[in-house]
């Protein structure tokens, strides 16, 4: 158990950063703006104060280095979709890492997203009181496939060392 929560922690990071990587890269290329990762992390500081759904989560009191919180946050939860998936598919899955079990993973976890996440934050479900929804969802799934991606690269890293 002790190897499953360690590779799957290695896992959650490594995919994590290559969702950043991407985010990245489609800001210097196309100049998609970067995530700001203080409203998730207001957000998130809220529901330690009972607050789960807000209109709008700009306009909800500030906390305390709700940045810090908000990048902590969103490698806390890479963390723990890494330990789910191994949890869920087994370690087995670390000897042949393979694409489409990570990548239907990956894109499942968009749920969270767009039914916990953007509701609380006042975004509606899957991102529906945005100016451009389909286009707010059309990028998710990509950054989703994109930790798809980092979930088998990681895979096949940390397999290669078993």
């Amino acid at each position: 158990m002790i190897n499953t929560i360690y590779s799957g922690v290695l896992i959650g990071l490594g995919a994590t950063i290559a969702m950043d990587a991407w985010a990245f890269i489609q800001n210097r290329i196309w100049g998609v703006p970067m995530p700001n990762w203080a409203m998730p992390g207001r957000w998130f500081a809220h529901l330690f104060r009972g607050k789960i759904f807000h209109h709008d989560i700009g306009q909800s009191d500030e906390v305390p280095s709700e940045l810090i919180v908000g990048w902590l946050f969103h490698y806390g939860v890479g963390v723990v979709y890494g330990i789910v998936f191994l949890l869920i598919v087994g370690t087995t899955w670390q000897t042949a890492p393979d694409f489409l079990t990570a990548w239907v993973f990956a894109i499942a976890t968009i749920a969270a997203g767009w039914f916990i996440l953007q509701p609380g934050m006042g975004l509606g479900w899957a991102a529906s009181k945005t100016p451009t929804p389909w286009k707010s969802r059309g990028l998710g799934l990509i950054a989703h496939t994109v930790f798809g991606l980092g979930i088998w690269g990681s895979g096949v890293l940390i397999g290669s060392t078993i």
